[in-house]
């Protein structure tokens, strides 16, 4: 393909054209952008394949739809993951409860453990990916410009380093008051502009720590 390596740590596949993530990677790569193409899938490869070490990971504007990472063992280190403009209805970051009885392997609580930012402007969600509180690192997290009608209680649960979250430009009406209480370290920004509230929303921001926050709630239906 037209990608750009440059032998050891960064891969550049931007504007190329594939439709597909490309085989054969180093497994040394640290940055991989694939942007701007039209790839339908990612899927994480076996973790007998080895882990890689890849810390920077942009699939913003191709064509995915639906993606799952409760496989991904072999990311161990991956830091930022861009999915900005596709076409994306369903994210999946956590694994389905074991049956009753069952042994699981560990692994569940580990899904990309040193993630940190995860965009996922311009799609089509309906709702905050479920699985958030898994990513157990997680700081920033950009959901603009979707579908999501509605915060619920459990949306952000255990995500207790969350410092960021925007929301603006969805379809929001209603927000569970107790959304966002535990998250202790939200010092920037709750972004809520450009939504369908309705009403004030004074159980939600009471439980915010106004001196090291700012919300913005502008361009709402109130």
């Amino acid at each position: 393909s037209d990608c750009r390596w440059d032998g050891e740590l960064s891969l550049n596949c931007s504007f190329t054209g594939i439709s597909a993530v490309p085989e054969g990677l180093s497994q040394t790569v640290v940055t991989a952008d694939l942007s701007y193409n039209t790839i339908k899938t990612f899927t994480c490869t076996d973790e007998r394949d080895g882990q890689w070490m890849l810390k920077h990971l942009n699939l913003s504007n191709n064509m995915i739809s639906e993606l799952s990472f409760t496989t991904c063992r072999n990311l161990p280190v991956l830091e930022t993951l861009n999915l900005n403009g596709n076409a994306i209805h369903t994210l999946t970051l956590d694994v389905p409860v074991p049956a009753q009885g069952s042994k699981t392997d560990g692994q569940s609580c580990r899904l990309l453990p040193a993630l940190k930012v995860l965009s996922v402007e311009r799609n089509h969600l309906h709702a905050v990916p479920r699985g958030l509180g898994l990513l157990q690192v997680l700081q920033t997290v950009h959901l603009s410009s979707n579908s999501i009608q509605q915060i619920g209680l459990d949306d952000f649960r255990n995500c207790s380093q969350l410092k960021d979250v925007h929301l603006q430009d969805n379809k929001i009406t209603q927000i569970q008051p107790d959304a966002f209480r535990d998250l202790n370290k939200l010092q920037v920004v709750v972004d809520l502009r450009e939504n369908a509230l309705a009403t004030p929303l004074p159980q939600v921001l009471m439980g915010l720590n106004f001196f090291q926050l700012e919300v913005d709630l502008s361009n709402n239906a109130w």
